[in-house]
């Protein structure tokens, strides 16, 4: 257990508290725990995860930027949901391109787990979007993502980042009830 894993943990810990309370104060958090996930990743070679770091770092920039001038209610921002046809859309392009970035991996490189990773890789693309969008159907990837990450992180010995994703997995659901509630 590296210390640089352990400090990211609990970055991440805050983080999520903070984003399922809908505040925009959650993206100093994200930022400084992307950057630390970043060579975390790289030395256990899950590029896919080590790439996306470099992403939820542009992203959340925006996220912050998209949250802090978004409409307020209830002391946090206001969230929104998608129609039907916006969810499909959304996961048919997730499935796609984590597939053609999982080949990718698979042929290209010595990556550990290069489906298993580009999938984690693809949906979080997807969920970390929808989150700065405001759009509670990001919490349902959350929880998609948390699931399957518990076990790629338990198998590359990160256990205190496999430990992280089973506590995301219990916010994921908190956050989806709470946004739930607030939607109403």
């Amino acid at each position: 257990m590296a210390p640089i894993e352990i400090a990211a943990a609990v970055l991440g810990v805050v983080n999520v508290f903070l984003v399922v309370r809908r505040s925009v104060w959650n993206y100093p958090f994200a930022l400084a725990m992307v950057a630390l996930y970043f060579v975390v990743f790289f030395e256990a070679r899950l590029y896919s995860d080590s790439l996306l770091q470099i992403f939820f770092f542009v992203i959340n920039l925006y996220g912050w930027w998209a949250w802090y001038h978004a409409p307020q209610v209830d002391h946090g921002v206001k969230v929104v949901t998608m129609g039907w046809n916006q969810r499909i859309a959304w996961l048919a392009a997730t499935i796609a391109a984590s597939a053609v970035w999982g080949i990718g991996m698979a042929r290209f490189t010595n990556a550990a787990a290069p489906f298993v990773d580009a999938t984690i890789a693809g949906m979080s693309v997807a969920a970390q979007i929808l989150q700065s969008l405001r759009r509670i159907e990001t919490w349902v990837l959350w929880i998609v993502v948390d699931v399957g990450a518990v076990g790629l992180f338990w198998s590359r010995d990160l256990l205190v980042t496999a430990a992280l994703y089973a506590l995301f997995l219990v916010m994921s659901v908190a956050g989806l009830v709470e946004w739930r509630r607030r939607l109403r």
